[in-house]
């Protein structure tokens, strides 16, 4: 296995440190990562994005959405069960788990919706207008060189 060195990018460049530790978190994250629960992340517009989590067995009180530090954490804690309920066979998972994904600059979470064992998570990407592109009128220079030469 190969491990980089991002020191010399850290001494070369200003404001690129979070590009780096994502860099440095993708390259050293453990293979046997935990796949609980499975979830799709979609685009549903230019910049509209969609996480669906599958969910089966949790309430909407029991899942947490929290976006803190440009990381969103999806979290679920199984309460107990009120109906003392005894199960011969327990398919369903209901294993509490904390999922968190790395949302890029100017996204932001618009909602959050648990349909069918679903927890939707709709994002947005708002780019600021100073970072949009503008145009520049370009000014003629020769007219004020032709009225220098009239006078």
């Amino acid at each position: 296995m190969r491990n980089l060195d991002f020191a010399p990018l850290y001494r070369a460049t200003v404001g690129f440190d979070r590009i780096a530790d994502l860099m440095d978190r993708a390259l050293s994250a453990d293979l046997a990562q935990p796949t609980y629960p499975p979830y799709n992340i979609e685009k549903t517009a230019e910049d509209g994005y969609r996480i669906s989590v599958a969910v089966a067995g949790f309430t909407p009180d029991e899942l947490n959405v929290e976006v803190k530090d440009g990381t969103l954490s999806v979290t679920a804690r199984k309460g107990d069960d009120p109906d003392g309920k005894t199960y011969l066979h327990r398919g369903i998972a209901t294993r509490a788990f904390e999922r968190r994904f790395a949302l890029a600059d100017h996204v932001r979470v618009t909602g959050a919706s648990h349909e069918h064992g679903m927890l939707h998570i709709d994002l947005v990407r708002e780019t600021p207008e100073a970072l949009k592109p503008r145009r520049i009128e370009i000014a003629s220079a020769t007219a004020p060189a032709l009225e220098a030469r009239a006078n």
